[in-house]
């Protein structure tokens, strides 16, 4: 297993970080993290969920971090660090790892930066990256191997772009941004006037996208520039892989959305939003704070209300679409019922007919 640290920390030294407390060896070393289930010698890992209990007394990690009221119902080998929530524990402590990656730093001589391109302190620039007229990079940012960035664009403080990202001219990302490989912010809108003849005109595309800060935007999702003025995805959005946000859409702060979800132009989502996998979202509509779309809900119409997570397409309130889901499974049994009814009925009607 990689040692993700270049030091040892031992079980005491992290639990302090932690504001937690150690139930076993204290100065057991730390190099590495690890599943549970698939825990080695040096390695930390966690239990947060209970079905993943009983790898707990088989791990051979040498530190597990639990939640500070767990009772082990078992001995256990591991050094037991003691937290409020485990996984908000990892997620720090992974954060914080991020210091001991190796970092890059300078210009390679085989990237093109345009003489008119800003650069601020500690940039780095990666192999054939190509930065063009008038583009400003902010303090600390990291521009991966084989990253456009277009005319004017303008990137902030600390931000991150992985290998292939393309960025269009005149977009602006804040700071903190996160995007990983293959990510296209700026590419035209889907805008295509229909003709007389059945053909397609194509229109200028000439507005721009907006991130603001600490956005992340994972691999392979595009997000297209608006056909006039921005489209914008507010402070603290997360976007998953493979995602499609059209032209003019605009996602409001801190909201999340799983892969392969794919939203249509003009739309406008709120905050604090959740959406799951392969969500489909029609244009010109709007979707208020707080909503919570399950997967594969196609989203047709304006939502009215966040009061309850939508599911099914057209997507309506979950607790809804599971009861019709569960006369829908009943459906060919209900038909035969209704079938062997009528057949009842009609033999009914002739014998009375015969009687009569």
């Amino acid at each position: 297993m990689r040692q993700i640290f270049n030091m040892d920390f031992t079980a005491s030294q992290i639990a302090s970080f932690l504001s937690g407390t150690v139930e076993g060896d204290p100065d057991v070393l730390i190099n590495t993290f690890s599943k549970i289930e698939e825990g080695s010698q040096g390695a930390l890992t966690f239990l947060s969920n209970e079905k993943y209990t009983s790898y707990l007394y088989t791990t051979k990690a040498s530190a597990v971090l639990v939640n500070k009221d767990f009772k082990p119902e078992k001995p256990v080998s591991a050094t037991l660090i003691r937290v409020e929530n485990p996984y908000e524990a990892l997620a720090k402590l992974l954060q914080w790892s991020e210091q001991f990656k190796e970092q890059f730093q300078g210009i390679d001589k085989n990237s093109f930066v345009d003489p008119t391109a800003v650069l601020g302190k500690e940039v780095y620039v990666g192999h054939f990256s190509c930065l063009s007229a008038q583009v400003e990079v902010g303090d600390n940012s990291k521009i991966y191997p084989q990253v456009y960035l277009g005319r004017r664009v303008r990137i902030g403080k600390n931000c991150i772009l992985y290998p292939g990202v393309k960025v269009f001219d005149d977009c602006v990302i804040g700071d903190n941004c996160i995007l990983q490989a293959g990510v296209v912010i700026g590419a035209d809108g889907f805008g295509f006037a229909p003709q007389k003849d059945g053909s397609y005109t194509k229109i200028p595309q000439i507005g721009n996208v907006v991130i603001e800060d600490n956005v992340e935007i994972c691999a392979n999702t595009t997000v297209d520039r608006a056909t006039m003025g921005s489209t914008i995805i507010r402070k603290g959005v997360k976007l998953d892989n493979l995602i499609m946000v059209a032209h003019n859409v605009e996602i409001g702060e801190d909201t999340v959305i799983a892969a392969q979800t794919g939203i249509a132009g003009s739309t406008k989502i709120g905050s604090k939003c959740m959406f799951g996998g392969q969500v489909g979202i029609t244009g010109h509509i709007n979707i208020p704070d707080g909503t919570i779309v399950c997967a594969q809900a196609g989203i047709i119409s304006t939502v009215k209300t966040n009061e309850h997570p939508l599911l099914g397409s057209p997507a309506i309130p979950s607790k809804e679409y599971l009861r019709s889901y569960t006369l829908f499974r009943k459906l060919p049994e209900l038909v035969s019922e209704l079938k062997a009814t009528r057949e009842e009925l009609e033999a009914l009607k002739q014998k009375i007919n015969n009687d009569a």
